[in-house]
Formats: structure tokens, sequence, C-alpha cells
């Protein structure tokens, strides 16, 4: 039996009600309570910090997510006074926040909002963040919960974990009367080598459950939806398979350049700033099994049992299936867009790709030859993140005289900008003439539930108070992701740009990327 919901939230746009079944309004108000806790963020004077972490509490306290008894403290290098922090956060909120603003609940948040100045190799910082933190939880009753939040360059996430572990900030596991996590942002590590190395250090101090490596396209509505898309709907999970998909594209690209990342940049590169870990994480959910069930472990048991699955490259399969590109001048929206060793911070003879693109295979019962072909740039022409599974064209009898009828059935999945899906079908065209045309059904999540999308951090953030690491990567997933991109990178470190490989800024990257689905009689999805 359906009820009818007379609440807002349930209704579309045009006030109309929908069905909902009642173990929705049973489940509706129970909830699990956030738990106290103090979050400390370890690089606060960051633009990471200024920009996203700040604003995405405000709007989890705004939407009643925080929990009462919080506490937010910024650690860094810089010397500053707690209202200096908090005048200059308050800023930030104001420019940042998805939801507007109001000076009361801007107060009552800024009110939650500490400072501490401290290197982060300092013990004696450590050792005086104790008494510290122990007033806030006097003061505000946040039981001694602890997120350390390493919004800090990777070099820097041993060194703290060392620190907070010799210093008593890390409790044991199993302490069943206050807990303690640790998100770390990307990368984890620079190649394989090196996350294993990372993994073992940081080990010593944390278990796996403690330790939350943040991916914020993990966040991202559209992302989350892919299982409920997928496992949720039967008409479609039944073709999501060989036998009726063609191909799925995958396409991470930015308008802007590398802005004043170009340290960063030199020592990253596009591989490992995007397609290690976002692009991996995406493909993951798009092409997994169905898990057991809908437990953080059960879920990333799929996910790592597809990465595994992925076919290495052999040597000489690099240049063929691999391949990279760098910006070099051209126009951006209708603006003058410098190279990219022009770049700040950037060698002039820089060997570091701003652009690439693979095909791979998935060696399993349900993906077996399919190709997946991935990309992501730098300065191409416009801003967009989405997955296209295109399924196989029908066998054209009934209109093969129609010349219009050449475009095949696709899924669309767009995670940024402008968060949806949409089905791409042929469809008759009115009138008396036989003219076939491909139409769309678009799904967007602001038009239909009313509401702006929240941002991914807040969905992380709120996770990680909650315990829930669902959305947060596993070691093993990390290090099958680097497994696959290691031996790719070493190939092209020792190899300097040809001309080819250098591609117009404003452009969608070289033109060996087209050849790459051409010699397949494919192309890539027009954004």
């Amino acid at each position: 039996m359906a009820m009818k919901s007379e609440d807002p939230n349930y209704s579309n746009l045009k006030g109309q009600t929908v069905d909902l079944p009642e173990d929705l309004f049973a489940q509706k108000g129970k909830e699990k309570t956030p738990p106290p806790c103090i979050l400390v963020i370890f690089g606060a004077s960051g633009d990471l910090t200024k920009k996203k972490l700040i604003p995405a509490l405000y709007n989890l306290m705004n939407d009643g997510l925080l929990p009462a008894n919080f506490v937010c403290v910024g650690f860094a290098r810089r010397g500053k006074s707690a209202e200096d922090f908090r005048k200059e956060m308050s800023e930030n909120i104001k420019e940042y926040s998805r939801s507007k603003t109001e000076e009361k609940e801007l107060e009552m948040f800024t009110e939650k909002l500490f400072y501490f100045q401290s290197n982060f190799d300092d013990d004696q910082g450590y050792e005086n963040l104790t008494p510290f933190l122990e007033d806030l939880d006097k003061k505000f009753g946040t039981n001694g919960n602890r997120i350390y939040y390493l919004s800090v360059q990777p070099s820097y996430f041993s060194v703290i974990s060392d620190k907070l572990k010799a210093h008593n900030h890390i409790y044991d596991e199993n302490d069943k009367e206050k807990f303690s996590r640790v998100i770390i942002e990307k990368p984890f590590g620079h190649d394989l080598a090196s996350a294993q190395n990372l993994q073992k250090d940081m080990t010593q101090n944390l278990s796996e459950n403690q330790i939350y490596r943040i991916d914020h396209y993990l966040g991202k509505e559209t992302v989350q939806n892919l299982l409920v898309f997928r496992f949720g709907n039967s008409i479609y999970e039944g073709l999501w398979n060989n036998r009726y998909v063609d191909n799925i594209q995958i396409t991470v690209g930015e308008s802007i350049g590398i802005e004043s990342r170009g340290a960063f940049y030199e020592s990253a590169g596009l591989c490992r700033d995007i397609i290690q870990n976002h692009l991996m994480q995406v493909l993951s959910l798009v092409t997994m099994e169905p898990p057991t069930s809908l437990d953080a472990n059960s879920i990333r048991d799929e996910k790592v049992k597809l990465l595994s699955a992925i076919r290495h490259y052999r040597d000489d399969e690099i240049e063929k299936y691999a391949l990279r590109g760098q910006y070099k001048e051209g126009f951006v929206d209708g603006e003058t867009a410098k190279a990219y060793r022009q770049e700040e911070n950037v060698n002039p003879e820089s060997n570091v790709e701003t652009f690439a693109a693979m095909r791979l295979s998935i060696d399993n019962w349900r993906w077996a030859g399919v190709p997946i072909y991935i990309r992501a740039g730098k300065r191409l022409p416009k801003r967009a993140t989405e997955v296209c599974v295109t399924f196989k064209r029908p066998p054209n009898i009934l209109f093969n005289k129609n010349e219009t009828f050449n475009s095949p059935n696709c899924f669309i999945f767009r995670i940024q900008p402008n968060e949806g899906i949409s089905i791409r079908f042929n469809s008759k065209v009115p009138g008396t003439a036989n003219l076939i045309q491909p139409v769309t059904m678009d799904f967007q999540y602001e038009s239909f539930f009313g509401k702006g999308v929240p941002e991914a951090y807040e969905r992380l953030i709120h996770d990680c108070i909650m315990g829930d690491n669902t959305l947060f990567a596993r070691v093993d997933e990390s290090l099958h992701s680097w497994e696959f991109i290691s031996p790719i990178l070493d190939r092209w470190k020792e190899k300097p740009f040809t001309e080819e490989e250098f591609y117009s800024a404003g452009t969608w990257g070289p033109i060996n990327s087209e050849l790459l689905l051409r010699e397949e009689k494919r192309s890539w999805k027009m954004l």
C-alpha cells in the first residue's frame, strides 16, 4: 500500500504529490543523531578550507546535520587569533556557500570556530593541543571525540599521524567511550611503491577503519545515484552487460588551467591528479557487480574486484592505448590562454601531461569485449564530467532505407555541472514522412527536487562524523589503481613530448585522442 505525502519535501515543482512506500515514513525522523565531536583541520589557511570545508560545515549546520555539540579548530602555521580566523571564515562563507547566509546563523556557526597555531612537525604544539582540546570538550560537551582533517601536502600525512599518535590524540579503535578518525586528501602516494609505503606508515598509528581517504567525486549526487540507477531499476540492470552495451566513455573536462598549482602539477600531472582517483572511482561504480548489501565493505569489495579485472597493458600496448597531451596557447571562452609551459612555477621544458586518454578492457563475464574509453584534461572547451553508456545499434532491417536512423541509444550521467541523467532514444518525427530523429529525456536534480544539490564535501564530512566510510576509498582500491597507472607514468617519464602530443587550449585534446576511437569506428560523445 502506498501513502500520499503532504510534506512539500516530497513534492515536485508543480506541487503534485508522489506515491511513497510506507516504510519510508516508518524511517522518517529515525535517522541517527550525529555524535558530538571536534573537527581539527590541519592546513586551515589553505584554499580548500576557505572555499570548501568551512562553507560545507556551515551548510551542514543550516540543514540540521551537524551535531549540536560541535567545534571546528583550524590548525595552521600562521599566527592569528580566533577572532581573526572567524572574520576570515565568515567572508569565505558569504562568498562560497551554496546556501544564503543570514547574520544570526553565521554568528551561531562562527562561535564554534577556533584557531590553533603550530608547525605540523612541532612536538610542543601537539603537547599544547591536548589541554586546548580538553577545554573545548568541557565547554561544548564534545565527549573527547576527534576528527582530524589533513588538508595539507601529502608529504605531511605520515608526519602528522606520527605526532598525533605520539601525543595520544589517536585512540584505540576499540575504545567504546570516544573515537578518533583521520581524513586525508588525495593523492594517496605518488606511485604504487610510495602508496604502499604511505599505507605502512599510516597503519602504524591508525587502523584501516580510522583512515578516511576522501575523494570528493564520491560525494557528488550523480555518482551516488549510479548504484540506485543500476540496482534499483530492473529495466536498466538487465541491459548493463556486453550483450547490449557497445562502449562506455568517461570524460573529466576542465576549461581552467592549473591556476596557482604549478608546483603541484609539476610533481603530479593529470593522471595522478584525476585519473588514478576520481576517474577510476567513477568507473568502478559504473561497471561493478551488485554488492551483497549496502554496507561499506560489501560495496568496496565489489569495486576492488572490478579494478583488479582491468587488463594491464603490455609494454608494446602503452603507446597504442594510453595517450597524453599538454596544452599550448589558445583561446578558452573567448579569452587568450597561455601554454602550460608558460604557467607560474612550471618548467619551460616540462614533460608533464595536462591531458590523457586511454582505452581500457575489463576481463570479466559482464564486460568482456566492451571498450572503455576515458579522457581527462585541462584547458578544454568546457567544464564537464560525464559518463556515457552507448548501446549497440539494433539490426538495421525495418529502417535500413532511412538515412536518419543512425543514432545509438545512450544513458548519460552528468556529474558536473547540472547534475542529472539523460536517456537518448530514436523517435518518429510528426508528419506523413517516415523520418526518425534522436530525442532526449532529461532529469536534473535541482529542477526536479526543487532545491540546490549539496556540495560533495558536505556529504563526506557528515558521513565521517557518522562513522560511515562507504564513500571513502579503501586502501586496496587505491593500490589497484596505482598498479594499472604506474607503468604508464614510468613510460611517459622516459619520453619527451612529440609535436603531435600538444593541443591548443580550448580544444578537446591532441588529434591522437580522436584517432584512438576512430580506428575502431567510434567517436567521442559531443559534450
